[in-house]
């Protein structure tokens, strides 16, 4: 039987593989963007994307919003809803990726807990968002 190569990237996994490997490399920052963020305004606002169009930034995913897209998609994201629901977020962060009419769950336990990396970044949530939306626009070329 052979084996044929790996099949070449699509625009379409393009996105997944630049976010996955953005956030591997700044996990510390986006741990700490997440916590500065969660203790402004815990989950009132939603959950934390990373909006690739048209130039990659942060937005919030109201928690509303995520649930009428998952009526729309046939309950297809009702996973995507329980772990937005039982997320933990002094050991966890949880961020929707956005790209492609797709969504991409991002979720890691920093080490250390997301509350230390904010502690030890020690940048405030503005300069975090200005610095991570600079590296996005640089390192995700959609």
């Amino acid at each position: 039987m052979m084996f044929s190569s790996a099949k070449p990237e699509t625009g379409d996994t393009k996105w997944r593989k630049q976010l996955d490997k953005f956030v591997k490399e700044n996990q510390q920052e986006l741990a700490a963007l997440f916590w500065g963020l969660w203790l402004e305004n815990g989950d009132s606002q939603g959950t934390i994307g990373i909006d690739l169009q048209p130039q990659p930034h942060f937005v919030y995913c109201p928690q509303e919003a995520v649930e009428k897209l998952n009526e729309r998609v046939e309950n297809r994201l009702q996973e995507l809803l329980g772990i937005i629901d039982n997320n933990k977020p002094e050991i966890e962060v949880l961020m929707i990726g956005i790209g492609k009419g797709e969504i991409k769950l991002i979720q890691f336990a920093p080490e250390p807990a997301p509350q230390k990396c904010f502690e030890q970044v020690g940048k405030d949530v503005d300069t975090l968002l200005d610095s991570l939306e600079q590296k996005m626009s640089e390192q995700l070329v959609i």
